[in-house]
């Protein structure tokens, strides 16, 4: 038996002795010791029997603004999966997204309460030990409930033990309100802007849309975002009010409190996809064209002699970084790969793969850990490629020095609209990377998210440009593929490819080899793409599988 439960089972045994001893009714033994503490440090109130035992519907927990606007709006309902249903609500240009919403009444809150304060004590498995978040929601549930079935002074009827115990996960080692939204794997982003206003959330389907969620007080908001904060390690306070981190998961959380943030606190949460994309994926969405997906395969591969150093450029929300990991994942297994990420967010199914995440001061103003910092030390560590996750400041002279030093194959993404745009803003402040450092990059790919009045939001690669070289100190480019907006599609143009021709005569093969090449490499994506070979897994083991057949036979 283990510890907590011999712990348990004694305070239970300790707690019917005092039952026996004591005529008083409405004592409860077993949460003699936590009371005691509660009067002490007034932290929490524990309920009276009568208040435990009190029948839910004696008491209807307090409804958002905007729940009561829903039920009183008309509404049809087009989509549901799980506990989520998507609503058209007349008048109503945004949709709607409903999730049942654990509200407990205040009587409720205060057993809810005082289990909590139990568990804390009784549970001694830190929430961290256990990775994998359905796990340690299932551990803690099943420690939750023992208590329950051990507390029989708490007088909570045994059909509602179920109930208790989630309440108290959620609040444990879940995200309280929002937790349903954080384990909807169809939401890419959480946004809470303000307290008493609706919780927002970005659908990979159904876009940005208005949820029953509400915090009543900024309270509320800072309570989860403390709880995340202390989580991650973290801090945030008045002298130090924002917060850019990445959750135990992968996602991405931005956080503000005042005075900062003007209305209140916020909480932004980019949620990590668990089943990243796949090039075979972004062809099958048509972010990309088949033939354009060859090339790009074709650039990052380099035919084991010379791979392209690319920047991927777009705006916030266009996929640069979906794009970014797609890339990655193609590099071959044989060679070492460095990571360097303000928030780490890539996934790659490669072994010989290092991570760095900058880092910011600490307490005293020590320890920062920037970008360039790292960019800087990723070189000496002997690369084959360096993957610099977005290129802002200086890291951007870094990794263009890197770029003509011969660490080819180099990725970045950057914010830009256009190839020309992306070498103003890498030459200008605050990345100052001189004009003349650019012939060291090779391609600049520009993807961006576009309105079709069909389709709605769509991501599209609308080009792919060749740096050819610096001319009287200016950068020149030439566009390898170009979107065609009338049929939306990628096409490549008829102007060759300077790359292309550098290969040739690094491997000795003709155009017309690299042609054939390419041709194979777009049967095997469509290959791929008719058996329906699209998660990460898998399509990297066929890559790399391909990538090694070919290497043996040449």
């Amino acid at each position: 038996m283990t510890d907590y439960l011999d712990d348990l089972l004694k305070k239970a045994k300790e707690a019917k002795k005092q039952a026996d001893a004591v005529p008083e009714p409405q004592s409860r033994p077993f949460m003699q010791e936590v009371k005691k503490e509660a009067e002490v440090s007034r932290k929490i109130e524990i309920p009276s029997a009568p208040q435990a035992s009190q029948p839910r519907e004696e008491a209807t927990p307090e409804k958002s603004t905007i729940e009561q606007e829903f039920e009183a709006a008309k509404k049809v309902e087009i989509a549901a999966y799980g506990d989520a249903k998507i609503y058209k609500v007349s008048g109503q240009p945004m949709l709607y997204y409903y999730i049942p919403v654990p509200r407990p009444t205040s009587s409720e809150k205060t057993i809810i309460n005082t289990i909590k304060e139990a568990a804390t004590r009784l549970i001694t498995i830190a929430p961290y030990r256990i990775r994998d978040p359905q796990q340690r929601k299932a551990v803690y549930y099943q420690r939750v409930m023992d208590i329950l079935r051990n507390s029989p002074e708490l007088k909570i009827p045994q059909h509602r033990f179920d109930f208790y115990a989630n309440a108290v996960v959620r609040d444990m080692v879940g995200y309280g309100l929002i937790d349903s939204l954080v384990n909807d794997d169809k939401l890419e982003e959480i946004m809470i802007i303000a307290p008493k206003t609706p919780v927002y959330v970005f659908h990979r389907e159904y876009e940005m849309m208005l949820t029953n969620i509400e915090f009543f007080n900024d309270n509320e908001i800072q309570d989860l975002i403390n709880k995340i904060a202390r989580q991650i390690g973290r801090r945030i306070d008045i002298s130090s009010p924002l917060l850019d981190a990445r959750l135990p998961d992968g996602s991405r959380v931005n956080a503000t409190i005042p005075p900062a943030s003007v209305e209140g606190s916020t909480l932004t949460i980019r949620k990590f996809k668990k089943d990243p994309y796949t090039l075979v994926d972004l062809i099958n969405f048509n972010t990309i064209s088949i033939e354009a997906a060859a090339f790009l395969w074709l650039m990052v591969e380099g035919l084991a002699t010379r791979p392209a150093n690319i920047l991927i450029a777009g705006g916030t929300g266009s996929g640069k970084t979906t794009l970014l990991n797609v890339l990655s994942a193609l590099i071959p297994t044989s060679e070492r790969i460095v990571s360097i990420e303000d928030t780490a967010e890539l996934s790659l199914p490669l072994k010989h793969w290092i991570r760095l995440e900058a880092r910011p001061p600490g307490l005293e103003g020590r320890g920062e850990l920037t970008l360039d910092i790292l960019t800087k030390n990723s070189l000496r560590m002997r690369p084959d490629r360096i993957i610099v996750g977005e290129v802002r400041h200086d890291e951007a002279f870094t990794l263009f020095t890197a770029m003509n030093t011969g660490h080819d194959g180099s990725l970045g993404t950057v914010h830009a609209n256009s190839a020309q745009e992306t070498i103003v803003r890498v030459t200008n402040p605050p990345m100052n990377v001189p004009e003349v450092m650019l012939s060291g990059l090779d391609f600049i790919i520009i993807e961006n998210r576009l309105h079709d009045r069909k389709k709605g939001t769509i991501r599209r690669v609308t080009e792919i440009s060749e740096v050819t070289g610096v001319l009287e100190k200016r950068a020149q480019t030439q566009t390898i593929f170009e979107r065609d907006p009338t049929d939306d599609s990628l096409k490549r143009t008829q102007i060759p490819s300077q790359y292309v021709g550098t290969l040739c005569k690094l491997t000795g093969l003709s155009k017309k080899n690299i042609d054939a090449i390419l041709e194979e490499r777009e049967a095997f994506l469509k290959k791929l793409l008719n058996n329906n070979i699209r998660a990460m897994p898998d399509v990297s083991a066929a890559v790399q599988q391909y990538i090694a057949q070919k290497r043996t036979i040449d």
